[in-house]
């Protein structure tokens, strides 16, 4: 078999979202004939819940690699786990890669800084490496173009380093290709001499079978027959705001339509810790929401605890951004929960196409920020649709072919494919 190294400085029993696009790909690399070694840093260093309930999900025979990092200080100047494990990271890999036969060196981001060491491993090695965009480095937060604010900062400090650390990279994949778009554009020579692919995250249904053996119950709220709870789970980005303002806009208009609904939303505060950080709160009490059709429980919960709320509901919410390239993971999730989708997204987003190809949902898409008032347009026929939808719904009759092409071995067959490639010829 080939060896992959992946550097995932964040890795299980951390809780962060972006440790399942590593676990996924190490779950399934072995049946493509490819052995995944984890080199990731001591969950002590976490800032970060812990989850041990993740490390159940983890093949018996992964091997996972472990260095320490820098403590976090106060005040808090460094909290980037890349950052504080780099050099620590940077020592491990280059001995692996010295004393070992290591094929191929794959880096997915964020943390962000950890994409540079592929550049300096390639220097030193000459490991070939490959950068999988989780989300775009070069981003435009609101107050970016703020000069000196920090996210000011953080774009231009992106600016500089991209470049330097995708200039020898072999492969560049992303969860979709609106998260590398932009690299090529800003680096037009990288086009003739690199793979480039898009791959989501992929659903995996044998989570969805652990959970089930585990006794776990939900604890967020109770289910209601007489009610249509749906969820919504996971963070809210900085450019999902405006779209959700029109839809609660829209539902006081058709306030008839929405009282036997809930929507409960699960782990969208200001921090993933913070139990009290609410994000939603404000604006539903504004549209006279809050407590009685819009719940929210600001703290990130247990992705194992997820499943299981979303099994309690009657439907999944999905929320897109006004950034066409956003493709929400939490799709494949709903999906497998076998609970009717109702999303609101830009149709531009790739979940859109899973969605209606496989008819796991009914789909209300927008145009970005100039198409925000379609969402008030359309938003009572959607939901109309959505209900007659729920009363028939049948997960039999969802074309699972369709949505086989997403789940987490066939996207990372399609890795294994890039990476014979890149191994062979590059």
């Amino acid at each position: 078999m080939k060896t992959i190294l992946i550097i995932s400085p964040h890795f299980p029993p951390s809780n962060l979202a972006a440790v399942h696009r590593s676990r996924l790909f190490a779950q399934h690399l072995p049946s493509f004939g490819w052995k995944p070694v984890i080199l990731t840093v001591d969950e002590k260093y976490y800032e970060e819940k812990l989850d041990w309930n993740l490390q159940k999900l983890l093949p018996e025979d992964l091997r996972i690699e472990k260095v320490k990092a820098f403590k976090t200080t106060k005040p808090r100047l460094i909290g980037d786990i890349g950052l504080r494990a780099f050099f620590q990271l940077y020592k491990k890999a280059k001995k692996l890669i010295k004393e070992e036969k290591i094929d191929f060196l794959y880096i997915p981001i964020p943390s962000f800084y950890v994409a540079l060491l592929g550049r300096w491993l390639h220097t030193t090695t000459e490991i070939k490496y490959g950068v999988d965009y989780i989300d775009p480095w070069v981003h435009y937060f609101p107050g970016s173009g703020k000069a000196f604010s920090r996210h000011w900062f953080s774009t231009q400090i992106a600016k500089i380093l991209e470049p330097i650390a995708i200039k020898k990279a072999s492969l560049i994949t992303g969860v979709a290709e609106g998260y590398y778009k932009g690299v090529q554009e800003r680096n037009p020579g990288l086009a003739k001499n690199r793979l480039f692919a898009a791959m989501p995250y992929g659903g995996e249904n044998m989570d969805h079978s652990k959970v089930q053996g585990m006794g776990l119950k939900p604890y967020l709220f109770e289910t209601k027959a007489d009610k249509i709870q749906l969820v919504y789970a996971g963070a809210m980005l900085p450019k999902a705001f405006k779209p959700l303002e029109n839809i609660f806009n829209a539902m006081i208009a058709n306030v008839d339509n929405f009282k036997d609904v809930e929507i409960h939303f699960i782990g969208t505060g200001t921090s993933p810790n913070n139990a009290t950080g609410y994000n939603i709160k404000s604006i539903a009490e504004k549209y006279g929401l809050w407590h009685n059709v819009v719940f929210e429980y600001p703290a990130r919960i247990p992705y194992l605890d997820v499943l299981v709320h979303l099994n309690a509901a009657k439907g999944v919410f999905i929320l897109g951004s006004t950034e066409p390239h956003y493709t929400p993971s939490k799709v494949y999730q709903g999906v497998l929960s076998k609970k009717p989708i109702w999303a609101v997204l830009h149709k531009s987003s790739t979940a859109c196409q899973v969605i209606s190809a496989s008819g796991a949902g009914i789909v209300l898409d927008f145009d970005g920020e100039e198409g925000l008032d379609t969402i008030a347009e359309n938003f009572a026929d959607s939901f109309h649709q959505y209900k007659c939808f729920l009363a028939q719904y049948d997960f039999e009759k969802i074309k699972q072919a369709e949505f086989e092409k997403y789940s987490a071995y066939n996207v990372t067959g399609s890795l294994v494919k890039l990476l014979d490639i890149a191994t062979a010829t590059l």
